[in-house]
């Protein structure tokens, strides 16, 4: 199919292409073969695939032609939004764990998707029951292969590829280099390896380290003071607990700090409730595992807080790969208890930093999330939500941020000192003629 890549660039909000970008689209434009593509975390290996692959599928045929095969449901989400921004006129559905696979069975009738962005136990479960068809599938894309292919999906990714009788090219992306691709993956000896990882940069070296010292501990204090001193920066706190996260989290609830956590146990919808608050400047600060440290593209992160070490040096990469995306800077701070060490693997030169609060009480972040009861089954689209907002809700236009439009509901993120008085004019009040509910997200 012919596609206007400028205009995609443009409807994206991107001037070019980086050069890894360029060097993948001719690797899989230009060869039939298989294709590896190692880059950084934040350098957009996303749109490196999709632009070319969307070139190569075909747009009239109701046929799965492409699977995605993604760790978790957020990269699934974010793969998926990225296709749809980018308006090629190719259908795509994501489908994951976590919520009912009858519905997304309906949803895969309806739309008829070219492309499915999936986890490999979601995908093999509509495959087995013939939700999916596997005979039209020729393009099998593995997004951090290292992840798909660890010991933990091996069986499944084994019975996927087992069953997809068709394909006929494989696509590899990560941002580590795995030790070997295993054998049942039965990758062409023709493939074309892209590889953009820094020879030996283990880190950006836009990104700076710095060591807090705890004087106990608990370093919930010291936590504290750091954030202080961060103002209305944008940052992550990582622990390697569930548990942790909660009782972290709720520690600077209490002190004062509008804060929102992350976790695999969290039901799907209060997880991506807490991304978009983060991602969208409701928050400025989100406390998470290491869930958090792959796949999410969130710009403008400033800084990266371990409360907990990283458990390994992948680990630390992913963590600190979050920070200082494309052009941006950033800093990583390592919170050390009297006992504890900056492990080992950390290469670079790490200053100690003092803690200097910009004030005693936690600022406030810029935005506030709203949810608006109707969505994309209501007919409801961005223009619609706009419009409601700023007729009923008495705002302007450049004081509404970003807008997310799931089936049922929307997120809207409005300024912060405006939000009470949207709830207060836009109650009982109708959007496209349906009376909806607006609420503060929590």
């Amino acid at each position: 199919m012919g596609i206007d890549q400028q205009r995609i660039l443009k409807k994206l909000g991107i001037s070019e292409l980086n050069e890894m970008q360029q060097h993948a689209a001719e690797a899989i434009l230009c060869s039939d073969g298989d294709v590896v593509l190692l880059s950084p975390t934040g350098t957009g290996k996303t749109l490196a695939y999709l632009l070319p692959l969307i070139q190569l599928l075909d747009s009239s045929s109701d046929a799965v032609q492409a699977l995605v095969v993604v760790p978790g449901r957020e990269l699934a989400l974010q793969s998926d939004n990225v296709l749809r921004q980018m308006g090629a006129g190719i259908r795509s559905a994501s489908c994951y764990g976590g919520r009912a696979a009858m519905d997304e069975h309906r949803k895969l009738k309806e739309l008829k998707p070219q492309i499915i962005f999936g986890t490999p136990g979601r995908l093999n479960d509509h495959l087995d029951k013939e939700n999916i068809s596997r005979y039209g599938i020729r393009w099998l894309i593995i997004d951090e292969f290292d992840k798909c292919l660890e010991m933990g999906f091996q069986k499944e990714m084994q019975k996927l590829l087992k069953s997809l009788p068709g394909l006929q090219r494989r696509i590899l992306l990560s941002a580590t280099n795995a030790e070997q691709i295993p054998q049942f993956v039965n990758m062409q000896k023709k493939g074309t390896l892209v590889d953009f990882l820094p020879d030996e940069e283990q880190t950006s070296e836009r990104v700076k380290l710095y060591e807090v010292k705890s004087p106990q501990k608990d370093k919930l204090d010291t936590l504290r003071q750091l954030l202080l001193s961060f103002g209305t920066e944008s940052s992550i706190v990582f622990l390697n607990y569930r548990d942790s996260v909660e009782r972290v989290n709720g520690y600077l609830a209490e002190q004062g700090f509008v804060t929102s956590f992350f976790h695999g146990g969290l039901e799907q919808k209060q997880r991506e409730a807490s991304l978009y608050r983060f991602a969208n400047g409701s928050v400025n600060v989100m406390v998470s595992t290491d869930l958090a440290s792959r796949g999410l593209d969130i710009p403008d992160i400033a800084n990266i807080v371990h409360y907990h070490m990283p458990e390994s040096e992948e680990g630390y990469i992913h963590r600190v790969g979050r920070t200082a995306r494309w052009d941006k800077e950033g800093r990583a701070f390592f919170i050390t208890g009297p006992d504890e060490h900056i492990p080992s693997y950390v290469e670079g030169e790490v200053e100690t930093f003092l803690p200097s609060p910009v004030s005693t009480h936690p600022s406030s972040p810029k935005n506030t999330t709203l949810y608006i009861g109707k969505g994309k089954k209501d007919k409801v689209s961005k223009g619609d939500i706009v419009g409601f907002l700023c007729k009923i809700g008495g705002l302007k236009a450049d004081e509404i941020g970003r807008i997310d439009i799931h089936d049922r509901y929307a997120y809207v993120a409005v300024k912060r000192e405006k939000a009470q008085q949207v709830i207060r004019q836009t109650q009982g009040e109708k959007i496209k003629g349906i009376k909806t509910i607006v609420e503060p997200v929590r």
